[in-house]
């Protein structure tokens, strides 16, 4: 695997592991990559802290899993992004990430030519997967200490051939107003707004709607670049299996994480994901929503990525949040926070020509923008804690 790192090419080796288990921040460094190479080398396995939490966090993690021994085998240990929860660790072997790697080289084109563009962070498993991926295919990957629109766009407009963003990224990508050569961007961490899709296509780029988690090592579907239409996140990856059973998203295949370290491993390989969701006729996924955030009113479900779908349509909002309030007559109510520079009274009119009256959220709370964790994805954890806050 090459990797382009401040403008230098690198030939990347693995870095010399002599212990079971490490723990490391897995900053966007050659050395995060060498080491991740290394542990994989020497069958260790290698748990990557997110370097932005505050010292007392990365501590709580290590402790959490301390009094586990290592499984005795290469892996990666990834503690999962906790929008809804507190964060858990999730064990990747070596095969996991190989095959998870292998078909999503299938579907994303990837080979030896490709220049693949990593501004997803290396302690995640989007980050992870670009160095997989390219490590497998002889590759190069072009690593980026963090994002930045403007060095994207000029990397796209260089010739980098893929990339992996997620939606708010790729809205600021877009807003540099350039037009580029037609790389394939896979975008995932969240709903997608179909007008978003719609002026990356019109820039040029190849742009497919994927979903995945880190307990699948990154994507578990994706869409195919002949017939990408931004409807759905496409059907499974090779390899993968993917069924709604009681409308759950549920994945098998060669590439589902062993299990969470601490916890009783996965039975017959098969993971419930907690997302709902469903196939369409032609096999391919809509996530409708995480089970923690289905919103229950008067009996009836909303789905808060359907809404958000609904008003990121608005010329006028540039990111949306719908998150649940408790109510004494309907039992749950929704609440809209909304980046945008229109009165609300407008939005919820906007709703209601395109929404059942049910589902458009009973307040909207304008805001200068939603807390975001480093994957891309809305905290919903810390937003909550702001409405339960301004509930009291």
């Amino acid at each position: 695997m090459k990797l382009v790192f401040r403008g230098s090419a690198l030939e990347i080796a693995p870095t010399a592991v002599h212990e079971r288990r490490i723990f490391a921040e897995g900053n966007n460094t050659p050395d995060t990559a060498g080491l991740v190479l290394g542990a994989m080398d020497r069958g260790a396995e290698l748990v990557l802290l997110n370097p932005r939490l505050t010292a007392a966090e990365r501590t709580a993690q290590r402790q959490s899993i301390s009094g586990i021994p290592p499984a005795g085998e290469a892996a990666l240990v990834l503690f999962t992004s906790g929008t809804t929860g507190s964060p858990k660790a999730a064990r990747l072997a070596r095969d996991n990430l190989e095959a998870s790697a292998l078909a999503a080289n299938q579907v994303l084109q990837v080979h030896a030519q490709s220049r693949f563009l990593c501004v997803l962070p290396l302690f995640h498993v989007g980050g992870l997967g670009v160095l997989f991926r390219c490590g497998l295919a002889g590759a190069t990957v072009l690593l980026h200490e963090r994002f930045d629109a403007a060095a994207v766009a000029g990397e796209l407009r260089e010739g980098a051939t893929h990339a992996s963003l997620v939606a708010t990224t790729l809205a600021r990508v877009l807003e540099q107003g350039a037009t580029f050569p037609p790389a394939i961007v896979a975008v995932g961490g969240g709903p997608v707004p179909k007008p978003l899709l719609e002026r990356a296509r019109s820039a040029g780029l190849r742009v497919l709607r994927t979903w995945g988690m880190t307990e699948t090592c990154s994507m578990a579907t994706c869409e195919r670049p002949d017939d990408a239409d931004g409807a759905t996140a496409g059907p499974p990856l090779p390899g993968f299996q993917v069924v709604v059973d009681q409308g759950e998203v549920v994945v098998r295949g060669p590439a589902v994480m062993r299990g969470y370290l601490g916890q009783p491993p996965l039975q017959g390989g098969s993971f419930r994901t907690g997302d709902l969701g469903e196939m369409d006729a032609r096999g391919r996924l809509i996530v409708h929503a995480r089970r923690s955030d289905l919103i229950v009113s008067g009996g009836e479900n909303i789905y808060p990525a359907e809404v958000e779908a609904a008003l990121l349509a608005h010329p006028e909002v540039r990111d949306a949040a719908v998150l649940p309030a408790s109510d004494e007559e309907w039992g749950q109510i929704g609440v809209a926070y909304v980046v945008t520079d229109a009165p609300v009274s407008g939005l919820r009119e906007f709703l209601r020509a395109r929404l059942a009256k049910y589902k458009v959220p009973v307040r909207f709370v304008a805001v200068s923008e939603l807390p975001r964790n480093a994957a891309g994805k809305v905290d919903r954890v810390a937003l909550q804690g702001r409405l339960e806050l301004e509930e009291r």
